[in-house]
């Protein structure tokens, strides 16, 4: 039986391959970066185990989860990939578009959720929380591509993207409490409810 060995013994030395000939450390900030962006990937598979084992599923939901998670491979090789890696030429760069096509998930997200007017605890249906889980991987994801940037040259299409989505995971997060019909959570100065 042929199969390909998931070990290969390479990163033993706490090194690894970037897309190209490269060898960095494991702690590099591009490392970090593809690395963070992996985490918010699988935190949508999260969420989208836990809509599996809904009875009824959210399908609109589902697909565009799908959609963001093959997004997010899309954006690992970009940030695994150097601007100036003769490998830069078979990998599809994050653009404007990606980041337009965010937006209007945003804009269409939002619509179903209620209007904002305070802070509000991340929690809710745990589809609701593991997207607002993701949301602050994302921001993290953010933070290491703009770390990242001050090292090497980075698409910063990347970054924005980043940027967007975890606006969008925020908004899908609510709109999912909402169809659930669940109250937020606002945030009280001191934990003092108002009256």
């Amino acid at each position: 039986m042929d199969f390909m060995k998931l070990y290969t013994k390479t990163g033993d030395r706490g090194e690894t391959g970037l897309y190209g000939a490269d060898r960095v450390s494991k702690a590099h900030p591009r490392v970090e970066a593809y690395g963070t962006v992996d985490e918010v990937n699988s935190l949508l598979g999260v969420a989208r185990a836990h809509l599996h084992a809904q009875a009824t599923r959210d399908e609109a939901l589902d697909a565009d989860l799908a959609y963001l998670q093959n997004a997010l491979f899309d954006l690992g090789a970009d940030l695994a990939t150097r601007e100036e890696s003769p490998y830069a030429k078979n990998i599809s760069r994050i653009d404007d578009a990606d980041v337009t096509f965010l937006e209007e998930m945003i804009d269409r997200y939002q619509e179903g959720a209620p209007k904002l007017t305070r802070f509000i605890h991340p929690g809710g249906t745990i589809v609701a929380a593991t997207l607002q889980v993701a949301r602050a991987v994302a921001r993290r994801a953010e933070r290491d591509v703009v770390h990242l940037s001050h090292e090497e040259p980075v698409n910063d299409a990347a970054r924005i993207y980043l940027n967007r989505l975890s606006d969008l995971l925020f908004v899908m997060a609510r709109a999912v409490n909402a169809r659930a019909g669940l109250r937020e959570d606002e945030w009280h100065v001191k934990g003092r409810k108002e009256s």
